[in-house]
């Protein structure tokens, strides 16, 4: 199992580094000093807490296949539920401690016995806001997008360095409806986290690339010819359904947020592949690909 060694500065990774931090970029309005919203989290948080008996300041999300991992590597399971939310049910929140010094979170985005949650379909906020109130401080994710850029192939490691958010009918923000929200979303992915990610798989040998975009589209189908000419055009290196709205939502709640993509298959058009029947994107992951893309996902 890789080991990450992320410095801890307070409550926000990106404290470190000279960038803009998201303390009080979204939190604060020259009309109010409190907030509803903000106030029911902090209640919450405590309260979720105290059933638990634990606090976890490290979280994955599992994207694609995690319902297939098997979790021994992840140490002893000290807890596990679903959180009630003012956004709905989230998805059942496993806590692992996997040292004395180690407890974390683990969330499997699209199920837990199967792939039964498409990421249209995802409630982000409810995900969010659960492992917030846990206390997690720091979400590594994973997501399985498709290669654009002629530099991916299927079965290749990125580590996104910026998004474009394609998505069309998914909440966006815990917002609605109030003067808050207007969060500078630069850099997008912590620095911090995705150093350590870095400094993991260079050190477990685990061949990778440092930087691409992710284009983020609403799904469930996928994306056509014209628009991955279109995608390209506009600087997309990969495309993926899951880390939009994800990634912005972490930030409304001052949580540090980095991904890691492994490439799943080509996107619509990059190769000239016949469409088969019955299998997993219909003939755009060619057969010879499929075991770099199972390894990929055992690294992980």
């Amino acid at each position: 199992m890789i080991t990450l060694k992320v410095p801890c500065h307070g409550n926000s990774a990106f404290r470190q580094t000279e960038v803009p931090t998201v303390k009080n970029s979204g939190f604060t309005s020259s009309n109010s000093t409190s907030n509803p919203l903000l106030d029911l989290l902090s209640a919450n948080f405590q309260a979720e807490r105290s059933k638990l008996l634990v606090e976890a300041k490290l979280a994955i999300i599992g994207g694609s296949e995690a319902y297939r991992l098997n979790r021994d590597n992840f140490g002893e399971e000290i807890a596990a539920k679903v959180i009630s939310t003012p956004f709905g049910r989230s998805a059942p929140l496993h806590l692992h401690r996997l040292t004395d010094d180690l407890t974390f979170g683990f969330l499997s985005r699209h199920g837990e016995d199967g792939y039964s949650l498409t990421p249209s379909f995802v409630n982000y906020r409810a995900n969010i806001w659960a492992l917030k109130e846990l206390g997690v401080e720091r979400i590594i994710s994973w997501s399985g997008p498709g290669a654009i850029s002629d530099q991916y192939h299927p079965g290749d490691l990125v580590l996104p360095s910026d998004i474009i958010d394609f998505t069309k009918r998914r909440p966006s923000t815990f917002f609605e409806g109030q003067g808050l929200g207007f969060i500078r979303q630069y850099p997008v992915f912590c620095p911090q986290l995705k150093l350590a990610i870095a400094t993991a798989l260079t050190d477990n040998n685990i061949s990778f690339h440092r930087d691409g975009v992710y284009i983020c589209t609403e799904g469930p189908r996928l994306e056509t010819p014209a628009e991955i000419k279109c995608f390209r055009l506009i600087g997309a290196d990969m495309v993926g359904m899951t880390l939009a709205p994800e990634v912005f939502l972490a930030r409304e709640l001052e949580m540090c947020y980095a991904p890691i993509c492994y490439i799943t298959n080509y996107a619509e058009g990059i190769k000239p592949l016949e469409y088969r029947s019955g299998v997993l994107f219909e003939g755009t992951l060619p057969e010879e690909k499929k075991s770099a893309v199972e390894k990929s996902l055992a690294s992980l």
